[in-house]
C-alpha cells in the first residue's frame, strides 16, 4: 500500500495539513493550479492575547488566472518582520516559543519570491521539526508531467507516484469522481481529523490555527497530538450526507 496526499501548498498551515503529511508515502504540492484569493497559500491564523488575528502575505502585481506558483510576493513591504513580531508577541508565554520564531526565520532565510516557494518551505520545515519527514517523499506537481484538471488529473499524479490510495481532505466531497479511482484501483480515503487539543493559550481551544502555535506550546512532543486518521470515502459521504 502506497498512500498519496496532494494538496496546495499552505502558509505555515494548521495541524490539519500536517496530519496529511503524517499519511502520506508521498505529499504533492499542487502548486501549478490557479491562485484564488482567500486561499490559505499566503495567509493563515495565530491566535493571540485579543482574539485569532491573520498574517497575511502580500501579493505583488497579481493577475486573475495566475498559478500559485507565478504569484509573486510583494518584497518591497517589510511583512516579514511584522510577521515574526506577531508570533513573537502572541507567543511569548509559550515554553517553546523560540522554536517557533527560530522556525519562521529558516523559512524567510530561503528567500522566497513566490507564495509556492514560500508556502512549501514552512511546511517543510514544520515537518521537519516535528519528524514528519523521514520516510515522505515531498514532489512538485508540476515535475510530473500530468495536465488538465479535476479528478483525472488527481488520479494520473497518484498513478504517477504508484500510489494505491489517495488521502484527501472534506473538500473533495462535493466534486470527486470516486468511481474513476475505483475502476482504476485506488482506494479514496478522507481524513478523520479528530482536533485533538493540546495546551493553548488564550482561553478554548481552537484547531484552526498555525502550526507554530503547536510549535510553540508543545515543542517537538507536539507529534503526538498529530494523529488523525482516515475513513473510506463510501463511510465519509454516508456520514456527511
Amino acid at each position: 500500500m502506497r498512500t498519496v496526499v496532494i494538496s496546495q501548498s499552505m502558509y505555515f498551515p494548521w495541524v490539519g495539513l500536517l496530519e496529511q503529511v503524517r499519511l502520506a508515502d508521498a505529499f504533492v504540492h499542487y502548486d501549478d493550479v490557479q491562485y484564488t484569493r482567500g486561499s490559505f497559500s499566503n495567509r493563515v491564523q495565530i491566535k493571540t492575547a485579543s482574539g485569532v488575528r491573520w498574517m497575511t502575505v502580500p501579493l505583488k502585481g497579481h493577475r486573475l488566472g495566475q498559478l500559485i506558483d507565478e504569484v509573486q510576493i510583494d518584497l518591497s513591504q517589510n511583512w516579514q518582520a511584522k510577521h515574526l513580531k506577531l508570533v513573537a508577541d502572541a507567543l511569548k508565554q509559550c515554553p517553546f516559543h523560540h522554536d517557533a520564531v527560530e522556525l519562521m526565520k529558516a523559512t524567510f532565510d530561503e528567500s522566497p519570491q513566490t507564495i509556492g516557494e514560500l508556502s512549501r518551505a514552512s511546511i517543510l520545515y514544520l515537518a521537519k521539526y516535528f519528524g514528519l519527514d523521514k520516510g515522505t517523499e515531498f514532489v512538485h506537481s508540476d515535475t510530473l508531467g500530468t495536465a488538465g484538471g479535476g479528478s483525472q488529473r488527481v488520479l494520473e499524479l497518484t498513478q504517477k507516484l504508484n500510489g494505491s490510495v489517495y488521502i484527501t481532505g472534506h473538500g473533495a466531497k462535493n466534486y470527486m469522481d470516486f468511481g474513476l479511482f475505483e475502476a482504476n484501483s485506488i482506494e479514496v480515503r478522507f481524513m478523520d481529523y479528530q482536533c485533538q487539543a493540546y495546551p493553548q493559550q488564550y482561553g478554548d481551544f481552537t484547531p484552526f490555527v498555525t502550526g507554530l502555535d503547536l510549535v510553540a506550546n508543545c515543542g517537538r512532543e507536539g507529534t503526538t497530538h498529530i494523529c488523525s486518521n482516515t475513513t473510506h470515502w463510501k463511510e465519509f459521504t454516508d456520514e456527511s450526507a
